[in-house]
């Protein structure tokens, strides 16, 4: 057997997918959350109750963002230890600081 990863064949689309999934993420937790402040304001009568539900879906798309936020920061890490970035930063061709 050979030392090779076995990459599955539609690893590209899987991918884009998945980046696709958090736009429609927040849209809907946009929506549920807008749905419960008009479902709260229909039962209790009182109109600020809808604000209730439209901060639930802020936070909620919020939330969403930042878990996609740590899980892109996570893969972006794995590359630091790649010798085809490494040999570029030992070049000085991406400096962190940039003084000109």
């Amino acid at each position: 057997m050979s030392d090779e990863k076995i990459v599955p064949k539609h690893r590209d689309k899987l991918e884009a997918l998945d980046n696709l999934s958090l736009g429609i993420s927040i849209a809907v937790a946009l929506g549920l959350g807008i749905g419960l402040g008009i479902l709260l304001k229909n039962l209790t009568g009182i109109s600020w109750t809808l604000w209730i539900g439209v901060f639930y879906g802020i936070s909620a798309a919020i939330l969403n963002v930042y878990k996609a936020y740590k899980k892109a920061k996570k893969e972006l890490d794995k590359l630091q230890d790649d010798p085809k970035y490494r040999f570029k930063a030992q070049q000085g061709l991406y400096k962190e600081n940039d003084d000109n």
